[in-house]
């Protein structure tokens, strides 16, 4: 109730202001706003990628953008509200927990188009478009290079906390390292634990630490901005470290083996393109993956076996061509175990 009464009365205030002449819409210019999440927009993750995407959308077409960063859950009504009363063509919500706020607002603004990532809508409202990433093959890759890389045939995962989003990244890469000890003809051990945080970074490198202590050498974390954390370890314990997201090798170069690269950026303008270009978008949910090139691995680096790299590759081409499907959940990963043993 308390929520409803400050989106009402953001809405009347918004009225009256448009009431007495404060804005009026400039339909030569085509608005896009943008609410993140709470990692905030430089959490060298997926937050600053999508905002990045959304950047170069402006650039090359000459939309006006713009973020409302959110400090805690409680900002997301606010600010997707807020985002309304500039006019916007078009409203991003960065993540799946911002959905209830941007279905709130949605139905009180049926002319703006509404898009949210990491979210797919069972009945979407045709003013609201959903964005999903099939995280779970970049993923598979990454656990792939682990699995044949391990020296102690122990590895680390460190994720933010349990979700239907967060099991594509877990299972994905534990798929991708059972693979790797099939190919090998080896048990190599996954140790996996959450943060229950995007931005604890301390919680997130005391988990790290105990995993290198436990023998891990290779840890891939999908944590957000509690990332920092996790790499950190890796630097103070000298061992490797799996980014997430985007190209993380540059936060530690001696550290950072390659990354499960989430390229929010490329959906953001292309979702972006297609609803400035007039295309029905709203009612959809798109999925995108290793084939549109919205999630990979970067070029092969200093810490990786050329052959190993080459390997990668010759999977990921597997999976593209749907000769290999990667686990998204507990069930499905136990499914895909139990097939490599056939």
């Amino acid at each position: 109730m308390k929520k409803w009464k400050k989106v009402m009365t953001a809405v009347l205030m918004a009225g009256m202001l448009a009431g007495c002449g404060v804005a009026e819409k400039d339909d030569s210019v085509y608005r896009v706003s943008m609410v993140a999440g709470t990692g905030g927009i430089n959490d060298q993750s997926f937050n600053q990628v999508s905002w990045e995407g959304l950047q170069s959308f402006g650039a090359h077409t000459g939309a006006d953008v713009r973020v409302l960063e959110s400090k805690q859950a409680s900002d997301y009504l606010t600010n997707i509200d807020r985002a309304t009363d500039t006019y916007s063509d078009l409203v991003w919500a960065l993540g799946y927990s911002q959905a209830d706020a941007m279905l709130t607002i949605a139905k009180m603004n049926p002319d703006i188009n509404f898009v949210i990532v990491d979210y797919a809508f069972d009945e979407s409202p045709q003013n609201c478009t959903g964005v999903v990433f099939r995280a779970q093959e970049s993923s598979f890759l990454v656990g792939y290079i682990a699995g044949l890389t391990t020296k102690t045939d122990k590895v680390g995962y460190v994720g933010p906390m349990k979700s239907f989003l967060n099991d594509q990244f877990q299972y994905g890469y534990m798929g991708g390292v059972a693979y790797a000890g099939h190919v090998l003809g080896r048990q190599i051990e996954v140790q996996s634990q959450f943060t229950e945080s995007y931005t604890d970074a301390a919680k997130a490198k005391a988990i790290s630490n105990k995993m290198y202590s436990n023998g891990c050498d290779i840890i891939f974390h999908s944590a957000g901005g509690a990332g920092y954390g996790v790499i950190e370890s890796a630097k103070e314990n000298e061992k490797l470290v799996i980014g997430v997201d985007t190209d993380q090798s540059y936060l530690a170069p001696e550290n950072v083996l390659t990354s499960g690269m989430k390229n929010t950026n490329i959906a953001v303008e292309l979702v972006s393109t297609m609803a400035m270009e007039g295309e029905k978008i709203g009612g959809n949910t798109y999925s995108y993956g290793l084939k549109e090139g919205c999630v990979g691995i970067p070029e092969v680096n200093k810490l990786m076996d050329p052959a190993v790299y080459e390997q990668a590759m010759a999977l990921q081409q597997m999976i593209i061509d749907e000769e290999l499907t990667p686990p998204v959940s507990e069930e499905t990963y136990q499914s895909f175990v139990e097939g490599l043993g056939k």
